[in-house]
C-alpha cells in the first residue's frame, strides 16, 4: 500500500486566501452601525431635546436614542427613529432631508418618508409632546 501525501500548490493556499477575504468582508456589508434589526425607542415622558435647539427647516440627530427630531414648519415638531431602514446605519445628517451617508437614503423631515437612495421604507415615527421648550417622549 503506498502513502500518499498532500503538498497544497501556491495557487490553492492563495484562492483558499482569497476566498477568507471575500468572507470578512461580506460579514462586514451588514449592519454598518453594528445594531439590530430592533429599534428601541426610549420611555414614554423621557427628555430628547430643547425646541430651540432643533432649527426650522431642519434637525438633529441624537444618536444614543437613535431619534431624529425635525421641525418642518416653524413651531411643528416630529421625531422618527434614527435608524436607515436599508441597513440600519444611523442617519448622519439633517438638512432639508434626513441623510444617511452610508449608502444615499434620504427622508423626508415632515413624514419620514424615502426621498432617494436605496431604503425600501419610512423611518419609523416616534411620538412626542412639547413642555414649554422641551420636548419629551409621548
Amino acid at each position: 500500500m503506498t502513502e500518499h501525501s498532500f503538498a497544497p500548490t501556491r495557487r490553492i493556499v492563495f484562492q483558499g486566501l482569497g476566498a477568507l477575504g471575500t468572507a470578512a468582508a461580506l460579514a462586514g456589508c451588514g449592519s454598518d452601525d453594528g445594531g439590530g434589526d430592533e429599534v428601541a425607542t426610549p420611555d414614554a415622558g423621557t427628555e430628547l431635546a430643547k425646541a430651540s435647539d432643533i432649527p426650522v427647516g431642519g434637525g438633529m440627530i441624537l444618536t444614543d436614542e437613535k431619534v431624529v427630531i425635525t421641525q418642518p414648519v416653524e413651531g411643528e415638531f416630529k421625531a422618527f427613529t434614527a435608524v436607515c431602514t436599508h441597513q440600519n446605519c444611523v442617519v448622519a445628517s439633517v438638512s432639508d432631508t434626513i441623510n444617511c451617508t452610508c449608502h444615499g437614503s434620504k427622508f423626508s423631515i415632515e413624514d419620514g418618508s424615502v426621498t432617494g437612495g436605496p431604503a425600501p421604507s419610512s423611518l419609523e415615527e416616534i411620538d412626542i409632546t412639547q413642555d414649554g421648550d422641551t420636548i419629551l417622549t409621548a
